[in-house]
């Protein structure tokens, strides 16, 4: 297969096929070089391609090729895009043939059909298993550079406690381990060494199922306090109990993937036509699972969201305990924040800053400020407006409507004022003339002397 190499995607990871300088080449083009990747066992693919003949093509095939599995991230994806890669009749996997033919630089796809390495009735589904097993292994790799980025021992955790479904997972763990040791040695998963493994589900389950109920616990618990001094207290406790959990449910995880891994062999050795059933129901579970794991470190996360916000908000009255609920909170946040990193779920989070006192009493004195600068915007407003009313009075207006201004309106109402009050002065004064002009007509007297009554009319005058 000179300068042509097979792509095939299961929609997880994308398996690059053919003779190894050119696996290489493709890889180093695409960018991919740097992505997570693993080595493809082709020579497993020979026992399941077919019988006679075709079968020791097929080995030959597989003997003077190599595979690579490289994770889908965002390069690989846009490498899977731009072949074009068509379904096959195996459930969620697509393929395509590209090549450099001559000097052309670019990959080119030169064919859709899988060539008679991945013809076989099974080798296709063999293949997309083997690419399982690989994103299971590397995911089983990011969760061991997790606990040891932590720095946790889980046997130490473990071993501190008094429950004996937790106490049996020490257990586990050897056996889970001496079986893919021996995995890896032999080629495959025997009976006897499936009957060992066989039995730890149970405990794994288990233990994953009570690491994620104490997890939703401490958020409960933690949900219900109300002083914040509790609140400080209650979330410094709780940092080293959530990463001992988180450190737990990790490990659990990844002896998960682990039993997957061997369960898959087993199932590829004892019944490989319900290989593609099983690949896809594994593949259900572990989404299932994760998704579990998601909603209970995220209602974590929520909740530390809020106690952020809680304790930022009475930083002035509580100079101590506010920043020591944040920096509680903040550590619990990037301890599940990185926990759910290694295991690929998407966050959304981040932590949140202790508010400082100072920075809050400035926070106070700026609001104090500004509410007295939208005052002083509102009298100044008010006082324009007054000043603006009280210049209009005096702005000159058009009197006698000939279109030319003649006198201010202040004037104009003063004048019109002067006036009512002189002819009011006036039509008084013509009032009083007339009442006297008519007294002196008539002879009575005009002083204020008065006749006296006992006074005889008939006596002389003096």
């Amino acid at each position: 297969m000179d300068g042509e190499i097979e792509l095939v995607s299961d929609g997880e990871g994308l398996a690059v096929i053919g003779d190894a300088s050119d696996v290489e080449r493709f890889l180093l083009d695409q960018g991919l070089d740097a992505v997570p990747s693993r080595a493809l066992d082709l020579h497993r693919l020979s026992s399941f391609a077919g019988t006679g003949g075709t079968a020791l093509e097929v080995g030959a095939q597989a003997a003077a090729n190599s595979g690579r599995w490289v994770k889908l991230t965002a390069e690989s994806a846009a490498a899977v895009r731009q072949y074009g890669l068509m379904a096959t009749k195996t459930p969620g996997v697509s393929h395509a043939m590209i090549g450099k033919p001559g000097e052309v630089k670019q990959w080119l796809q030169i064919a859709q059909a899988p060539t008679a390495l991945l013809s076989g009735p099974l080798a296709l589904s063999a293949l997309s298993t083997m690419m399982q097993q690989r994103a299971m292994q590397q995911q089983m790799d990011e969760i061991v550079d997790y606990l040891r980025e932590i720095d946790e021992k889980v046997d130490d955790i473990l071993r501190g406690q008094q429950n004996a479904v937790l106490a049996d997972m020490i257990g586990v763990d050897l056996v889970v381990e001496d079986a893919l040791t021996v995995r890896d040695r032999v080629g495959r998963v025997s009976e006897i060494t499936w009957s060992k493994v066989q039995a730890t589900s149970m405990t794994i389950a288990r233990t994953q199922a009570y690491a994620i109920r104490q997890l939703d616990a401490i958020a409960e618990k933690l949900e219900k306090k109300a002083d914040l001094g509790e609140v400080a207290g209650a979330t410094r406790q709780a940092e080293p109990k959530v990463r001992e959990w988180l450190a737990v449910l990790a490990r659990s995880l990844q002896l998960q993937d682990g039993v997957s891994v061997l369960e898959l062999d087993r199932v590829l050795d004892a019944v490989p036509e319900h290989l593609d059933s099983h690949r896809l129901g594994l593949v259900a579970a572990r989404e299932k699972r994760l998704e579990l794991v998601s909603r209970s470190t995220a209602r974590l996360l929520t909740q530390m969201e809020s106690t952020v916000r809680a304790a930022n908000s009475k930083v002035l009255f509580h100079p101590f305990d506010s920043p020591a609920a944040v920096r509680s909170s903040n550590d619990i946040t990037t301890g599940v924040l990185v926990f759910r990193e290694h295991l690929g779920i998407e966050s959304g989070h981040q932590s949140g800053d202790a508010k400082r006192w100072g920075r809050a009493a400035g926070e106070v004195v700026e609001n104090v400020l500004a509410a007295g600068a939208e005052r002083a915007a509102a009298a100044k407003r008010f006082g324009e407006q007054t000043a603006g009313r009280a210049a209009d009075t005096f702005r000159p207006v058009d009197i006698d409507g000939d279109g030319v201004a003649d006198r201010s309106r202040a004037a104009a109402a003063a004048g019109e004022a002067a006036s009512a009050v002189k002819n009011a002065v006036m039509g008084v004064a013509g009032t009083v003339g007339s009442f006297v002009a008519r007294t002196r007509g008539t002879g009575l007297p005009s002083d204020d002397r008065r006749t006296d009554a006992t006074e005889d009319p008939n006596r002389p005058a003096d």
